[in-house]
């Protein structure tokens, strides 16, 4: 009896078909890898890190042209040639300028005005409270005290009330010597005050006091004694 084969047993059955699915399959895999190779991947490593880097998105950069070259530099102009004249040739006369025109008008162009200082203007009424020389009274400080000593009235008010004292006068002693604003200094009794007021402007002119050699306004002090005679 001859044995056979069932359908399902035989392997020759779909042997074309496998190899037909086999190489298609390879095929497929063939051109993925061909299609995934066409993206070069770059890694740049630095000190352990890794940075990707994809072709595609490198930007095309332009070259700029260089700058042109600077411009040669001018050639250097020769000296023109100076032709020597012999001694023996005649020059006509030549007319010389003088020169004391252009030194005058140099010492007139370089002239500097001498600056003038103004002396300022002392004020009249400027009242001073020392000078280089003071007022003086005719016949001195002396002649002074004895002339109000002479012309003072003691108060019969004051010289009742047993009141007596020094009082320190202050005037001024005009350009010309007069005397004007008597005032007290310190005021004392009121009687005694009017009294001493009275006699001082009652003074003879002094020898005005003076400053850089003009009589000027000064200040004056001089005190008024009140003393009872016992």
């Amino acid at each position: 009896m001859e044995i056979k084969k069932t359908p399902r047993a035989n392997l020759e059955k779909d042997k074309t078909l496998n190899l037909l699915m086999g190489i298609v399959i390879a095929c497929a895999i063939l051109f993925v890898g061909f299609e995934w190779g066409e993206r070069d991947i770059k890694v740049a490593t630095d000190d352990g890190i890794g940075v990707i880097i994809d072709d595609e998105d490198i930007d095309n950069t332009i070259q700029e042209e260089p700058p042109p070259p600077p411009p040669e530099p001018e050639p250097l102009k020769t000296p023109e040639v100076i032709e020597i004249v012999e001694d023996n040739i005649k020059v006509d006369d030549v007319e010389l300028l003088s020169t004391e025109d252009d030194a005058n008008q140099a010492q007139i162009s370089t002239y500097v005005a001498p600056v003038v200082e103004e002396e300022e203007e002392e004020d009249e009424n400027f009242i001073f409270q020392t000078v280089e020389k003071m007022p003086e009274f005719p016949g001195g400080d002396a002649a002074l005290l004895k002339w109000i000593q002479t012309h003072t009235v003691y108060p019969t008010i004051s010289a009742e009330n047993g009141v007596s004292g020094r009082i320190s006068c202050n005037f001024v002693v005009n350009a010309d010597g007069s005397v004007v604003d008597v005032q007290v200094a310190r005021p004392f009794d009121p009687n005694l005050d009017k009294e001493a007021i009275r006699v001082l402007k009652q003074l003879p002119k002094f020898k005005p006091g003076e400053q850089r050699g003009k009589p000027v306004r000064v200040k004056y002090s001089v005190p008024v004694n009140f003393k009872l005679q016992q």
